[in-house]
């Protein structure tokens, strides 16, 4: 059974000061290297004033991770970053973190501490998921059955999509991938032998 994750949704944004030099910390989804320099390039091209545009990304995809110090004496920022994403247990998510200097000089312990502080912040800041092998069912019963069968679904930990309402009452839901087969069963008892179900195969999806 493949293994679930956790990564975050979107992109986020955090901001912080350390001695007149401000960081800005932008944290997206990015599942390929494409994907994060196009996030990467993006930022540099907002940020192409900046003193540094420091980075680090890591991809489920081949267990991948890169970063740079983009001119950060080094290890001071991009090993950092990068460390930041692997303690919060997260894949498929790029940190890049722009620097506007400040006039005053941090040291390689205080640029270590900002570039930690800041990738923090960005990431707490984001919405993290955990994402799961999940089937897509799909459920028809008669009208009498709706509320039953809603009932087995909601025990079953289903989450229930939206219900359509024809002839017979068609019910959509997602749930962990397992779970179909304490399910079934239940379901062909309260069709009487007869349920109209169809089950995806397994994929990766938050859940």
């Amino acid at each position: 059974m493949m293994e679930a994750y956790k990564t975050i949704q979107g992109t986020a944004q955090a901001r912080i000061e350390e001695k007149k030099s401000e960081f800005i910390a932008h944290a997206a989804f990015a599942d390929t290297e494409e994907k994060a320099l196009a996030f990467l390039n993006g930022i540099r091209a907002k940020h192409r004033t900046a003193n540094h545009n420091v980075y680090a990304y890591i991809l489920r995809d081949g267990a991948r991770m890169r970063y740079s110090d983009d001119g950060e004496p080094a290890k001071t920022s991009g090993l950092p970053t990068l460390e930041a994403i692997r303690h919060a247990g997260l894949v498929d998510c790029i940190v890049v973190t722009t620097r506007y200097f400040g006039g005053t000089l941090l040291g390689t312990g205080g640029l270590v501490r900002a570039y930690t502080a800041a990738a923090n912040a960005v990431l707490a800041a984001a919405k993290q998921v955990t994402v799961q092998v999940c089937v897509r069912g799909v459920l028809r019963v008669e009208y009498p059955l709706y509320e039953l069968a809603q009932r087995l679904l909601a025990d079953a930990g289903a989450r229930l999509e939206e219900v359509q309402f024809a002839d017979r009452v068609t019910l959509p839901f997602v749930m962990l991938a397992g779970g179909e087969m304490q399910l079934l069963p239940k379901l062909q008892e309260l069709c009487r032998g007869s349920a109209d179900i169809m089950f995806s195969k397994p994929y990766f999806a938050p859940f």
